[in-house]
């Protein structure tokens, strides 16, 4: 992994825009290394804190839960994680949930994660992108926008009665893009815990 780690920087760097086939070969590579790349840069005392938005009353919409369900089991210490199948984080409680850690974190460096509707085409990739992912978009709703960064994953094909498209969604394709997303987000953060642990080990030597 050729990736420039710098813990001390002040405000890390724009993540670039990454779309993949959540069926690449070098899937888990790809997408952990560039968030390696981003995460690597936080300063070690600013709070990282996933959102995984969504609710498990729709397949296509329980990307987020699942994503957020598979990291619990993880017990990762270096994330603060809201959204699971068993606590939802979704349209009703979505701005209590942000109010609560925006409160409750000084500066938090948040990543959202949230299922979307594209064209067919495109169903089945996982994007890393900047800025905030908007929820309820793909179904008209007006949600506040979540994260400094997002990966959404394309579950179906949107344009067209996107009610019925999610939670028409195929259950296997959610799941394997969710268990994707959550391994690269171990890799990555399994990473850097081991970099951060051998850097420390050669300053003392």
């Amino acid at each position: 992994m050729k990736i420039s780690f710098h813990r001390d920087t002040a405000m890390p760097k724009e993540v670039e825009n990454l779309k993949v086939p959540h069926t690449e070969n070098n899937i888990i590579e790809l997408l952990s290394d560039r968030l390696f790349s981003v995460l690597g840069q936080l300063p070690t005392h600013q709070p990282l804190i996933i959102v995984c938005v969504g609710t498990d009353r729709s397949t296509g919409d329980s990307l987020g839960p699942l994503v957020g369900s598979h990291l619990k089991k993880h017990n990762l210490e270096s994330i603060h994680l809201y959204g699971t199948l068993e606590q939802p984080v979704h349209a009703m409680n979505l701005k209590e949930t942000l109010d609560s850690i925006n409160s409750q974190y000084n500066n938090p460096y948040i990543i959202a994660i949230d299922a979307c509707l594209g064209q067919l085409a495109s169903v089945g990739c996982i994007q890393i992108g900047n800025g905030p992912v908007k929820p309820g978009a793909g179904v008209n709703k007006e949600l506040p926008p979540v994260g400094n960064m997002h990966i959404t994953g394309i579950v179906n094909v949107g344009g067209f009665m996107e009610y019925f498209v999610l939670q028409n969604t195929r259950l296997s394709l959610v799941m394997s893009m969710s268990e994707v997303i959550a391994r690269s987000f171990y890799v990555a953060l399994s990473n850097i815990k081991r970099f951060a642990a051998a850097t420390s080990l050669t300053r003392i030597d």
